[in-house]
């Protein structure tokens, strides 16, 4: 049985999501400047953003997607156990897992300091292109903060994955065990 339930590893996600939505629309720049998000950057080699500098346009479309998406997982955590456990989060949980996996993968051996850089030099400042970031389309997602939150959700909804298996196979002998004691009464 796992430390954690995936209930509550799922309701943290959701409470994340809506957090980080919360901060995307106020104050993105709190985001940006985080502890985990430098180090993570410095570590990989990812360029810093100046996007997330003042709200904008797309920040808060950023966060109104969050926040729905966090909703909607909330809620779909208040259906019946065999619903959210076996149906919803069962197939849902491996999708994500792929989606922000690829998301990560990509973000990082894409990244301009990946590129170009050997391992030796990686350990010395990085340099990015002048033009860096100034392009649209995948160019706005490599940075640190795409790159921090693709792969703080993989870990996280690999864990869930994991706990939601275990669960489930619990969840399945308990109802195996419910249903065969209803038939003795039966007979």
């Amino acid at each position: 049985m796992a430390l954690i339930s995936a209930s509550t590893i799922l309701t943290s996600l959701c409470l994340f999501h809506i957090t980080l939505a919360y901060f995307f629309y106020t104050n993105p720049q709190t985001i940006a400047d985080q502890a985990f998000i430098w180090v993570l950057g410095e570590a990989t080699g990812m360029p810093p953003t100046q996007y997330f500098s003042t709200p904008s346009p797309t920040s808060s479309f950023l966060a109104v997607i969050l926040f729905f998406v966090g909703l909607s997982d909330l809620i779909t955590l208040s259906m019946p156990e065999e619903i959210w456990l076996i149906h919803y989060w069962g197939s849902q949980a491996p999708v994500r897992i792929a989606l922000f996996g690829c998301l990560t993968l990509f973000t990082y051996l894409t990244t301009p300091s990946v590129l170009s850089a050997s391992m030796s030099s990686r350990l010395t400042p990085h340099h990015y292109p002048a033009a860096y970031g100034t392009a649209s389309g995948s160019e706005g997602l490599r940075n640190r903060v795409f790159f921090a939150f693709t792969f703080l959700e993989f870990l996280s909804w690999f864990w869930a994955w994991v706990t939601l298996r275990e669960e489930a196979a619990a969840f399945a002998v308990r109802k195996r065990r419910r249903s065969s004691s209803n038939v003795r009464e039966r007979s």
